[in-house]
C-alpha cells in the first residue's frame, strides 16, 4: 500500500486560488501553475493536469522530475521537497553514509567549530579567484542570460533584500566577459546579456534602497544596452532609472529618463511602451498633472491592447496582464487620493487575483496599495481585510518597498483606530515592519 501525500494536499488547500479568492487551489489551477512555472523558468511547455496531481497526491508518484518539484516548492510557498511530502528511496542510503561520516569527524577530532575558523568574512575569502575564460561563444553568453533569469525570478519572489551581493558576484565576472576573446556576431548578444543582469542586480538594489549602488549599476546596464544597440532593453533599464527616481521624491527626473526612453518608440514592442507609458502616468501623477497622467494611463492601455507576446523579448514576459493593471493602478491611486475618481481599485483586483506565487512581491505591493486606498477613499473595514491578507503573504519577502507600502498602509488606518481589528492590523504591520 502507497502511503498517501498528505503533506502536498495540505499545502495546496492552504494556498488560496487566483481565479476565486477565499477558496482553495484546485489540482487543476495547480497543474496549470506547474506548467506556468516550468515554462518561464526551463523554456519547455509542459501538460500535466489535475489528473497527475491527483496521482502526486495519492502517493502513486513519490518524486517528480527536478522541473516539476522547483515548480510545486513556487508555486506552494515551501523552500524544501521534504515540506511537500517528496522522498527519492533510491537517495536515503545516501543520507544515512553521510550521518556517519560527521559521526566519524566528531570522534577522530577532525570536526571543528566556527569559533576556531576567527574572522568569517576573512575564512569564506576565496584564495584563488574564479578566471573567466579567455575566449567566449554562445554558451557562456547563454550562461550570462541564465543566471540573470535565474536572479530576476528569486527577486520578484522573495525580494532584493537577500541576494544582491551574490548577484553582484557573478555580475563582475560576468563584466569581465566584455574582455575577453569572441566572434564579432556575438558582441551584440553578449553585451545585451551583461545589460540584463545588471538591471536585474540595480533593481534588486532598489528594492533593497541600496539607492547609490542601484544608480551605479543600472547606469553601467544602461552602457552595455546602447553598446549592443539592444532599443527594448535601454528602454527597460530607464524605466527602471525612472521608477527609482520617482519613488524617492524626484519624479521630474524620472519624466526625463521616460521621454529619453520613448525616444524613436518605434524600435520597441507595444508591451514595451504601454510600460512606458506605464511609468510616465506615475510621474504625471506625482507632479500633480492631473489630466497628463490620465491620457499616459489611457494611452498604456491602447498599447497593451495591442501587445503580441511572442513578438517581446523573453525578459519582458512580467509584464502579463496582471502587472500592466497593478503598474497603471499604482498611477491611478496617486489621483484617487488627491481626489479624482479612477478605476485604480478595481485594476488592483486584477492585479492581485492574477499575480502567481513567482511575482509574490508584485502581488502584497497591489494588496497593500488596496488595502490602503479602501482606507483612505473606500471601506476601512475591507482595507483590514485585504492589509491582514497582504501581511500574511510579506512574512516571506525582504523588500524595502513592501516595508515602505505597509508604513503607508498603518499610516492610513490611523484615523480608523476605533474600528474593530484596526489595531491589530496596525500593531501587524509594526511587527513585520520590524521583523
Amino acid at each position: 500500500m502507497r502511503n498517501e501525500n498528505e503533506a502536498l494536499r495540505a499545502a495546496r488547500e492552504r494556498t488560496e486560488s487566483p481565479a476565486h479568492p477565499g477558496e482553495c487551489l484546485s489540482r487543476q489551477e495547480l497543474a496549470e501553475l506547474v506548467n506556468e512555472y516550468v515554462y518561464r523558468h526551463a523554456n519547455r511547455r509542459e501538460g500535466i493536469d489535475a489528473n497527475y496531481v491527483g496521482k502526486v497526491e495519492r502517493g502513486l508518484i513519490r518524486w517528480p522530475n527536478e522541473d516539476y518539484r522547483a515548480a510545486f516548492r513556487a508555486v506552494l510557498g515551501v523552500s524544501t521537497d521534504e515540506a511537500l511530502g517528496f522522498s527519492n528511496s533510491r537517495r536515503r542510503t545516501v543520507k544515512v553514509a553521510d550521518m556517519n561520516r560527521k559521526q566519524f569527524l566528531r570522534v577522530a577530532g577532525v570536526s571543528v567549530g566556527l569559533a576556531a575558523l576567527g574572522s568569517l568574512d576573512a575564512f569564506l575569502e576565496p584564495s584563488q579567484a574564479t578566471v573567466p575564460p579567455t575566449r567566449i561563444g554562445r554558451t557562456e553568453v547563454e550562461q550570462v542570460h541564465t543566471a540573470a533569469r535565474v536572479f530576476k525570478s528569486w527577486d520578484a519572489e522573495h525580494g532584493g533584500g537577500l541576494s544582491r551581493e551574490t548577484v553582484l558576484a557573478q555580475l563582475r565576472w560576468s563584466a569581465r566577459l566584455l574582455d575577453s576573446t569572441y566572434p564579432e556576431i556575438l558582441r551584440p548578444e553578449l553585451f545585451s546579456a551583461v545589460a540584463y543582469l545588471a538591471s536585474v542586480h540595480g533593481f534588486m538594489c532598489f528594492d533593497a534602497y541600496a539607492f547609490d549602488d542601484s544608480r551605479r549599476t543600472l547606469r553601467f546596464a544602461l552602457a552595455c544596452a546602447e553598446e549592443a544597440e539592444d532599443w527594448g532593453l535601454r528602454a527597460e533599464i530607464l524605466s527602471r532609472m525612472a521608477r527609482q527616481d520617482i519613488h524617492t521624491g524626484h519624479p521630474d527626473q524620472g519624466m526625463t529618463w521616460i521621454e529619453y526612453a520613448l525616444v524613436r518608440a518605434d524600435r520597441v514592442t507595444p508591451t514595451t511602451r504601454a510600460m512606458l507609458h506605464t511609468v510616465r502616468g506615475r510621474a504625471l501623477a506625482k507632479m500633480g498633472r492631473r489630466h497628463e497622467a490620465l491620457r499616459s494611463v489611457a494611452l498604456a492601455d491602447e498599447f497593451f491592447a495591442d501587445r503580441q507576446s511572442d513578438t517581446d523579448p523573453k525578459w519582458l514576459a512580467y509584464y502579463d496582464a496582471s502587472q500592466h493593471a497593478g503598474d497603471t493602478a499604482h498611477a491611478l491611486m496617486d489621483l484617487s487620493l488627491q481626489g479624482v475618481k479612477t478605476d485604480a481599485a478595481e485594476r488592483f483586483e486584477t492585479a492581485v487575483s492574477g499575480h502567481v506565487s513567482i511575482a509574490a512581491r508584485s502581488r502584497v505591493l497591489s494588496q497593500t496599495k488596496l488595502a490602503t486606498l479602501h482606507m483612505a477613499t473606500g471601506d476601512p473595514r475591507e482595507g483590514v481585510v485585504i492589509g491582514n491578507r497582504a501581511l500574511d503573504a510579506a512574512a516571506s519577502i525582504r523588500s524595502n518597498r513592501v516595508s515602505d507600502c505597509l508604513r503607508e498602509l498603518a499610516r492610513y488606518s490611523r484615523p480608523h483606530e476605533r474600528i474593530a481589528d484596526v489595531p491589530d492590523l496596525r500593531h501587524r504591520i509594526t511587527n513585520t515592519v520590524l521583523a
